[in-house]
């Protein structure tokens, strides 16, 4: 009798550790990549995003998103619903890996769009939005400093960066950034 009792208590610590070891974890790092969605809009969701403290990723056009205590294929199924809910894509596929091993210990800000190297930045005390997007190597020929989008705790806010006054917009560690293609009148 006490035999089967140790067995069954492995096998139950054993199914508690391997569901830990599959969730994500705050305070590392995922990589988020999305398909099914025009090229252009690939570019602005493909990165490796920081799972704050507070379990949280902050995704473009969406905002913050729980993601501690989740598996990768569950976080996947949410932002694929978020972006749909939301009509901004109309059939997403995310992938989600879950690179546990990474401890994010840099803070980081996150720029997309028209910009010479898409991606994480290193975030400091003092970062201001144009120097962000200095940092990931300048607007490209097509990218527009007069539209520049500054996504934060959910909310977008779009700036005109060719104004000497929002070129020292201060940014927050977890911030995204986005910078959009010319419009028709060189905007």
């Amino acid at each position: 009798m006490k035999f089967n009792s140790i067995i069954t208590l492995v096998a139950a610590l054993a199914c508690l550790v391997t569901g830990a070891f599959g969730q994500i974890q705050a305070g590392r790092a995922i990589q988020i990549s999305v398909s099914g969605v025009p090229g252009e809009e690939k570019g602005r969701i493909d990165a490796i995003y920081p799972v704050s403290e507070s379990g949280m990723i902050n995704m473009p056009f969406i905002g913050q998103v729980r993601a501690s205590g989740l598996r990768a294929e569950q976080l996947a199924a949410i932002l694929e619903q978020r972006f749909r809910a939301a009509e901004i894509y109309t059939s997403p596929t995310f992938q989600v890996i879950d690179s546990s091993a990474k401890s994010i210990e840099e803070k980081v800000v996150t720029i997309g769009g028209q910009v010479r190297k898409t991606g994480p930045v290193p975030f400091n005390r003092n970062l201001t939005l144009y120097q962000a997007i200095q940092n990931a190597g300048g607007p490209t020929e097509f990218g527009s400093m007069h539209r520049v989008k500054l996504y934060r705790n959910g909310k977008q806010t779009e700036y005109d960066l060719t104004e000497g006054e929002a070129m020292n917009i201060l940014l927050e560690s977890g911030d995204t950034i986005e910078v959009p293609q010319k419009n028709a009148f060189g905007r």
